[in-house]
């Protein structure tokens, strides 16, 4: 099974596991996130986030989640990644999340494309993608 690392601005990657366990109606397996603060030393999260991926790695890899591209949880995510072995996906959500989880017994690579597309078809305008006829 791949592992899952979020590494998320702090409480956001709780929040989110939290979510995902209530909808699911069971915890994750091998999943860990890590939140962080401004208060925080980025080599020392960079530290966890190393102790959490060898946890993580059984054999399958890694898929790493992060809050927002360029931020500091982003950056220390990009020093952990090694392609094929820990991959990384910026911008999670919970519909990515839910994806994720539901995939996660697959291929590294698959799971990087379900991570995207639960992302982005998660999106959605209400107004005129699918509720539309709700309103009459």
């Amino acid at each position: 099974m791949i592992g899952v690392l979020i590494l998320a601005h702090d409480g956001l990657g709780a929040a989110l596991l939290a979510s995902a366990t209530h909808m699911l109606g069971r915890a994750p397996e091998n999943v860990r996130e890590i939140g962080m603060t401004s208060a925080d030393d980025p080599d020392a999260i960079l530290a966890r986030g190393r102790a959490a991926l060898r946890e993580l790695d059984t054999g399958s890899g890694v898929l790493v989640l992060t809050d927002i591209y360029g931020a500091t949880p982003c950056n220390i995510a990009s020093r952990l990644l090694e392609p094929g072995r820990i991959e990384g996906v910026s911008g999670v959500s919970l519909p990515m999340l839910l994806r994720v989880l539901t995939y996660c017994g697959g291929g590294l690579e698959s799971l990087v494309e379900k991570a995207r597309s639960g992302g982005t078809e998660g999106v959605i305008h209400m107004n005129s993608d699918c509720c539309s006829d709700a309103k009459r």
